[in-house]
């Protein structure tokens, strides 16, 4: 009879147990933390200027990277300030009467997290026509100066997304049609300006050309998208210099939200073609979004096709800068970059 009793109080209790034991916790999403740097020179001054006026895009905290903005080296003192379109950071330096050569280095700790809104057919089954645009969206359905919404990028949409029942499926055939269609080349001149009837053309480019025409095909149809620019980490790799920017792009759906697409990498990584509709990886640091960018102070030339480099006006003159680096190292260890944004540097 006690042994009776006794399995019946240990299967209660088993099954006690069971009832309030946790959930097993899902894995975490991927993350990469790392030290980013940014630096370039501003030479070849010409004589008896006046003054030298420099721009530098900042990366920011979002809820996809946790940005540290460590240090800042500068020959003069500099400021930070938002500019008003897109709320890009920009750090801005003055400098009256240059003579030498001037050295800027910004130093960073970034975690980046994997974005993921998850792929076509979970994206899908949320899926709605476009619906009225917000008038705070409104800027990501008007044209930029190299993405016009008539002529031949009307005409590709009305082609290739215009007869898709919601936002989801128009996309998912633009980034079809783009990934078969164009081919990520490099060679002779016309790519890298994100001009998108020049792409639909020449059906090749890189990152931008790519992104340019999924924004306009997008914005025709009166769906929001977005372009956004920053650094690539090579997978693999714990450190190194990094050779150039990369882009990639943001559409927004109702019940859903903005939603990533990286066209051009899942073009040179046709595994992944799949994984880059909805989501991005943690192999990225993100600058700054738009076209068209006027600076925080205004700037004298026109508003800047796109801002991931230096922008420097000498007495009101665009000045190039030819001496650029960018590098990154992994943090490993104790080393961690998640505590939130630090206190801006002294400088």
């Amino acid at each position: 009879m006690k042994s009776r009793l006794a399995a019946v109080l240990l299967l209660g209790a088993t099954l006690a147990a069971q009832s309030v034991a946790p959930e097993k916790p899902r894995a975490a999403a991927p993350v990469r933390k790392f030290r980013f740097t940014y630096s370039f020179v501003v030479s070849d001054i010409p004589a008896n200027s006046k003054v030298m006026r420099v721009w530098v895009p900042v990366a920011r905290t979002d809820e996809h990277q946790t940005v540290r903005l460590v240090n800042v080296k500068a020959p003069v003192q500099t400021r930070i300030a938002d500019e008003s379109e897109y709320g890009n950071r920009i750090l801005y330096a003055e400098i009256h009467n240059p003579m030498q050569p001037a050295l800027f280095s910004l130093e960073y700790e970034v975690t980046r997290r994997e974005y993921a809104r998850g792929g076509f057919a979970q994206l899908e089954s949320s899926d709605v026509k476009p619906g009225v645009v917000p008038v705070t969206m409104e800027r990501y359905v008007s044209p930029d100066r190299l993405i016009p919404l008539t002529g031949v990028i009307a005409q590709l949409a009305a082609q290739v997304t215009t007869q898709k029942p919601g936002t989801v499926s128009k996309a998912k055939a633009a980034y079809d049609y783009l990934f078969q269609t164009m081919h990520y080349d490099k060679s002779g001149t016309g790519w890298g300006r994100g001009d998108a009837v020049w792409a639909c053309d020449a059906k090749r480019g890189n990152c931008t050309d790519f992104h340019s025409v999924f924004i306009g095909m997008m914005r025709a149809d009166d769906i929001p998208a977005r372009f956004n620019i920053g650094f690539a980490l090579p997978e693999g790799k714990d450190s190194g210099e990094l050779p150039g920017y990369h882009c990639w792009a943001e559409f927004f759906a109702r019940n859903i939200g903005w939603v990533p697409v990286d066209i051009s990498e899942a073009w040179l990584n046709k595994d992944k073609a799949d994984y880059f509709f909805g989501s991005i990886d943690v192999n990225r640091v993100q600058l700054s979004t738009g076209r068209d960018i006027n600076l925080s102070p205004r700037q004298d030339g026109p508003a800047l096709n796109y801002f991931v480099y230096p922008y420097v006006e000498i007495d009101g003159k665009v000045h190039e800068v030819q001496s650029k680096h960018f590098g990154f190292s992994d943090l490993v260890g104790n080393e961690s970059a998640d505590s939130g944004p630090a206190p801006a540097p002294a400088m």
